[in-house]
């Protein structure tokens, strides 16, 4: 059942199951770590501090958001400011810095539990794989996540003056199932 599953994965992809060895999913695991590990990722995917993170960007040193924001419970912001106070839904999303990124669907902050500020490789690999640590995604929803959602989308492509991590969300979406098809290893 294994090698079916990860067989339709990765279909057109030319890679099967029987051919993706743990050095190669461990090669897509340090891809996948590079782009998760990248301050554009980073900034959102906090924890219990809350507090969005303006880290390794054209702010210098690691700074917390601006403006007092927090995202408690909700993860949507300041209960009495929510993130969309600024970050307005927008069509275009080449909006360039300084003013607030912009997306086609209501601005927030991943789960509390999907923290990776700061975070290992060991430590994220562990979380990505599990799916009471992920939000509940098994690998081919990891990849369909990074494909569909407009937050990662805009990761990639976060307009004027601001750094974006390296590859493309296909790229990354197609490393995630190499991952997967080789059984998703941690190093």
């Amino acid at each position: 059942m294994r090698g079916l599953l990860f067989t339709l994965l990765i279909a057109g992809t030319g890679v099967s199951a029987q051919t993706v060895t743990r050095e190669e999913g461990l090669a897509a695991w340090d891809r996948i770590y590079e782009v998760a590990s990248h301050p554009r990722c980073t900034n959102c995917h906090v924890g219990a501090q809350e507090a969005p993170m303006w880290q390794g960007l054209t702010y210098g040193d690691s700074a917390k958001h601006g403006m007092g924001v927090k995202a408690d419970e909700s993860r949507i912001g300041a209960e009495s400011m929510p993130c969309r106070t600024c970050h307005v839904t927008a069509v275009g999303r080449d909006i360039g810095s300084p003013s607030a990124p912009q997306i086609e669907e209501a601005w927030r902050l991943p789960p509390v539990e999907l923290d990776w500020l700061e975070e290992s490789s060991a430590s994220l690999c562990a979380q990505l794989r599990d799916p009471a640590l992920n939000d509940g995604h098994d690998i081919a929803q990891l990849a369909e996540h990074l494909r569909s959602s407009p937050f990662v989308a805009w990761g990639f492509e976060p307009g004027a003056g601001r750094s974006k991590p390296v590859g493309s969300v296909e790229e990354m979406a197609r490393d995630v199932e190499i991952w997967g098809a080789a059984g998703s290893p941690c190093q």
